[in-house]
């Protein structure tokens, strides 16, 4: 195989220099790095004869010509593979990219302690009203302690919406460390693996009406989008908080802020906006029970090694013929074999 036979290509940044030494390594791979702030022409013309795109899934960090639509597979034909440096894949249309032969895989897994944790802390933050304490006493307006009586964590029932990678840890971290009970929504496993993972599987209304906590974990997409709304928050016990580090849109921000404002749930601790950052003056920011994040829960430095590991090695084994370990349309597998064929001279993995 002649050098440089591999073409990858991103923009702006990588995860981590791990993403680059991996690739480096390898004299078959090149990697290209172009900016978002160059003519979209001049940057369509570069992506000609690429193979693998290294994208990001934040959809606010993205100009809109290079989210992975139908138009800009069209105008990347020899694309093979769209490799996401995260778990989502927000700004790639999955079925544009099946119709196309063209491989969408994630990172899932790779940042699974980051979110866990901070999803940890945001249960924390909302239950000990942390929050709502500091910003009191840096307004000189605390009159009494007991006007800031929080809860405890220990012993709670907490509600997991997706039992995958982070959910899975969460689970692991309050099963143990807390000695919570834990209920699990996760249509995709059975009673068995939601037990395996420390977790009793429940219908989501069961899970919202028991929960003392609940926190998401699922990805978004057609069957998850608008899932939380004024009829599931009123379905949870009064004066529980609900936790979103997964992604947008799976609740509603509108019914979340009635919730709150109502004092039917107790707080909210949100890392995942319609808008990323949201705007200053939003108001979900303006309750003192709401903590909130700017979509930061997996940007750790251990968690972007991590990723950034994870993608390089997954890409590697794809152009050596491999099936990778975290594709997101297995049902593009067939057609991308041909195509792999056609561009290397021989067939991957069945």
């Amino acid at each position: 195989m002649t050098a440089n036979a591999h073409r990858v290509f991103y923009f702006n940044f990588v995860q981590h220099q791990a993403f680059l030494d991996v690739l480096g390594a390898r004299a078959d791979i090149s990697v290209q790095k172009l900016l978002y702030s160059d003519p979209f022409e001049q940057s369509f013309a570069a992506m000609q004869g690429a193979h693998a795109y290294q994208a990001t899934s934040v959809r606010d960090d993205l100009p809109r010509p290079y989210f992975v639509t139908a138009e800009f597979l069209q105008r990347v034909p020899s694309l093979l593979i769209v490799s996401t440096n995260g778990a989502g894949y927000d700004t790639i249309d999955v079925p544009a990219c099946t119709a196309a032969g063209v491989l969408v895989v994630n990172q899932q897994g790779g940042n699974k302690e980051g979110v866990a944790e901070h999803a940890l802390a945001m249960m924390l933050g909302v239950s000990k009203r942390l929050y709502e304490s500091d910003r009191l006493m840096r307004r000189g307006a605390v009159k009494r302690r007991n006007d800031l009586i929080g809860n405890d964590l220990l012993g709670k029932t907490v509600g997991i919406i997706g039992l995958g990678n982070i959910g899975s840890r969460l689970a692991e971290i309050v099963k143990l460390g807390f000695r919570c009970r834990v209920l699990a929504c996760d249509p995709y496993l059975s009673e068995t693996q939601c037990a395996a993972r420390g977790a009793e599987k429940v219908a989501l209304d069961d899970l919202l009406a028991q929960s003392d906590f609940v926190s998401v974990h699922c990805p978004h997409n057609a069957e998850t989008a608008g899932m939380i709304g004024a009829r599931e928050f009123a379905l949870m016990r009064k004066g529980a908080f609900f936790v979103n580090t997964a992604r947008f849109g799976i609740h509603d921000e509108e019914a979340l802020h009635a919730a709150l404002l109502s004092g039917h749930l107790g707080g909210a601790g949100l890392d995942v906006w319609l808008k990323e950052p949201p705007p200053a003056d939003h108001p979900l920011l303006a309750l003192d029970t709401v903590i909130g994040s700017p979509h930061v829960a997996g940007v750790t430095q251990e968690s972007r090694e991590k990723v950034a590991i994870f993608a390089a090695e997954q890409l590697i084994g794809l152009f050596d013929g491999g099936r990778p370990p975290r594709l997101i349309n297995p049902e593009a597998w067939p057609a991308y074999r041909e195509r792999y064929r056609a561009t290397f001279g021989r067939a991957p993995a069945p």
